[in-house]
């Protein structure tokens, strides 16, 4: 099977279930969010070294796969065979935060994207997510969409707030904190 198929040359793209649209549209957008995503957590675990974070790392690309997967589904027949991201992955989400928060110091400033090379990439791929749920949400405005794949991504973007400052202590490395601009003065 050859991996070009050039259908796409016209600037249209096929959703599961056969229905082209405009690549430049507000669900290519998001599923491109949502990929773009997922390579940044792959970019990142490339730099976890075998943190205790790795394995929900993994996870959350399985669940960010279906997500595309069900974005990418506009049919009702197709949409059943495709897992929904819903309640139990958001718990997920939230347990690990509660569990990394009750180890991590209190935050007492602002920080800044930084510290260990881990948690650099991790706070990237924060930035993309919050560009991926702002994408979502362009698209719930146009079409009904299962809302908890928003849900997910807010809590997905506070979860690698959170896995960021947890790579920083396991690595040793300080939170780059903001010191505005007064107190460098």
């Amino acid at each position: 099977m050859k991996i070009y198929t050039k259908t796409g040359d016209d600037g249209e793209t096929g959703l599961f279930g056969g229905e082209r649209v405009p690549k430049a549209g507000l669900r290519i957008g998001a599923i491109g969010d949502v990929d773009e995503l997922n390579a940044a957590i792959g970019w990142a675990r490339c730099a976890c070294g075998g943190s205790g974070l790795d394995g929900m790392l993994e996870r959350i690309q399985g669940w960010l796969f279906e997500a595309g997967a069900g974005l990418a589904c506009r049919d009702a027949a197709g949409a059943k065979a495709i897992p929904h991201l819903g309640e139990e992955e958001i718990a997920s989400l939230e347990s690990s935060i509660d569990e990394q928060t009750a180890a991590l110091p209190g935050l007492r400033t602002f920080i800044l994207p930084g510290g260990s090379e881990f948690a650099a990439r991790l706070h990237l791929a924060r930035a993309v997510c919050r560009r991926a749920e702002r994408a979502l949400c362009a698209l719930e405005r146009e079409e009904a969409l299962n809302a908890e794949i928003g849900v997910f991504l807010n809590r997905l973007s506070d979860w690698l707030f959170v896995a960021a400052r947890t790579a920083n202590v396991d690595a040793g490395v300080t939170d780059v904190a903001w010191l505005g601009r007064e107190t460098k003065r």
